[in-house]
């Protein structure tokens, strides 16, 4: 199974890209996200999902570890396959997925292209416990080419302030789901490029009320 593929970005399509690896071309499924930061001839580093089955062989890929976990975890919500989940993950960030569903904001998942109102309110349910987790976990380094590296290294920013937060709210003993919560009502106040130590404070003022 393939984990994991760097090499050079052969062509970006509206849903798919050509990662050229040592003359071989893998064709990868990836979030509108992703593609966007992708640049024809840059090196980038994908980590890789592979779903085989009798019929073929799709590879889905992510600028992060944490992003194909939430790819997967997705997944788990009846309903949500493939497809679906890298939708979401292309209209929201890990981070913001972590964020809308901490705030049980089934209305942003809705923004999703195939999403209904049921689909999406599933969504937040099912997945409510499993979201503080994946917002610690999110302490990913940038895997993308310097062709996107600026946007990249902006959302990883944000989302490390995030689970960093989250973190040190777990630490004060504090359960994960309240900590998520708040850091997410703090992130809403003071904007997703809120540093560490402010997503602290706020976090503890919305824990105290």
């Amino acid at each position: 199974m393939i984990g994991k593929l760097r090499g050079i970005v052969d062509a970006v399509g509206e849903s798919h890209c050509i990662i050229d690896v040592n003359g071989v071309g893998y064709e990868v499924q990836a979030s509108l996200r992703a593609l966007r930061n992708m640049v024809v001839g840059e090196e980038i580093t994908l980590t890789i999902d592979t779903h085989v089955r009798e019929d073929a062989i799709r590879l889905y890929g992510f600028a992060s570890e944490v992003e194909r976990t939430w790819f997967r975890t997705l997944q788990i919500v009846q309903g949500v396959g493939a497809k679906v989940a890298l939708a979401a993950l292309g209209v929201l960030g890990p981070q913001d997925l972590a964020t809308a569903i901490a705030l049980g904001d089934w209305a942003a998942v809705e923004q999703t292209p195939g999403v209904g109102k049921k689909l999406a309110q599933r969504i937040i349910s099912e997945l409510k416990d499993k979201a503080p987790a994946l917002s610690v976990a999110g302490l990913n380094v940038p895997s993308q080419g310097k062709g996107g590296q600026g946007s990249a290294s902006d959302t990883e920013a944000g989302d490390s302030a995030a689970s960093e937060a989250i973190s040190a709210l777990c630490n004060l003993g504090y359960q994960p789901v309240q900590a998520s919560q708040a850091v997410a009502a703090a992130m809403q106040e003071l904007g997703a490029d809120a540093d560490t130590a402010n997503l602290i404070r706020r976090g503890l003022k919305e824990l105290a009320r």
